[in-house]
């Protein structure tokens, strides 16, 4: 397959995980190309997500690497078959690679859990409040780069309508309830959409107010994105550079305790709409 000009982190992550495979197998690059019949630059592009494979290799890799897990393996297949660009190529050439592999990470997930500090989940946000936070980006940008951005953004928010919709948990500090962005009516909007949304069979809201006091992570907001394995799970976290994702089983394994801790000290569902509505009615 011809060589990729920008691989997204979808592809990059299937080159990593052929190379855990390898790695784990006991094989260099060297012993792997002579197994498989073919030349140590090949792999290499493989893993590195410079070059494209087709899932019929990644069932002869794995099965030449000896995996004997089944489902990880076919879930790998799955993403090496993915043909055609998602909604989200449309904004290659205007906005980061960050934020194309965020809506990809989005639309595979099976299911989402996030932990929310200063702001509403971006699926979650309205128009008027999503552009009241993308004009708070510095260095300020223009009216038209905030209605790509916008667009965008909105655009990411389909996937909650789709048929197989992921399962999504979003816990959300009482800090980003109060935060205004724009103006008192944008806010008390936004606090009557999340409570809508929150009645969604696939939307589960959870409030995590002041006087639960501290809890783990509590100064960065953690998007957790499942995969159809757990080994393919995600953590997207943002920073003042742009996106981080991580995927190493330790980074792993520790955001799924931030998480549930954080959900721990959550109010339930029913009590957090009713806490939602009161900051409502005091914006």
């Amino acid at each position: 397959m011809p060589p990729r000009k920008a691989p997204t982190a979808r592809q990059r992550r299937l080159g990593t995980e052929l190379r855990k495979m390898r790695e784990q197998a006991g094989m260099s690059l060297v012993q792997a190309a002579e197994l498989l019949g073919t030349d140590r630059t090949s792999i290499s592009n493989v893993e590195a997500g410079r070059h494209g494979v087709s899932g019929e290799r990644v069932r002869a890799w794995a099965t030449h690497y000896g995996c004997p897990d089944i489902p990880y393996v076919e879930a790998l297949a799955a993403m090496a078959e993915e043909r055609g660009k998602g909604w989200w190529e449309e904004y290659r050439d205007t906005l980061s690679s960050g934020a194309l592999d965020l809506a990809e990470l989005e639309h595979h997930a099976v299911a989402l859990r996030a932990v929310q500090i200063m702001h509403m989940p971006g699926l979650l946000q309205t128009e008027d409040y999503a552009r009241a936070v993308l004009q708070e980006a510095v260095p300020s940008p223009s009216p038209a780069v905030i209605r790509r951005r916008l667009s965008h953004r909105l655009k990411r928010r389909d996937v909650l309508d789709r048929p197989n919709a992921p399962s999504c948990t979003f816990l959300i500090h009482e800090a980003a309830l109060r935060m205004i962005f724009g103006n008192r009516t944008i806010a008390r909007s936004q606090l009557d959409h999340l409570v809508k949304e929150s009645e969604r069979d696939n939307i589960t809201v959870r409030v995590v107010p002041f006087s639960v006091g501290g809890f783990p992570n509590a100064g960065s907001s953690t998007l957790y994105v499942s995969g159809p394995v757990p080994q393919l799970d995600t953590v997207q976290m943002d920073t003042p550079a742009g996106s981080a994702f991580l995927d190493a089983e330790s980074r792993l394994t520790n955001y799924r305790s931030v998480l549930d801790r954080t959900e721990e000290r959550s109010l339930d569902p029913e009590r957090s709409r009713d806490f939602i509505r009161d900051v409502a009615a005091q914006v």
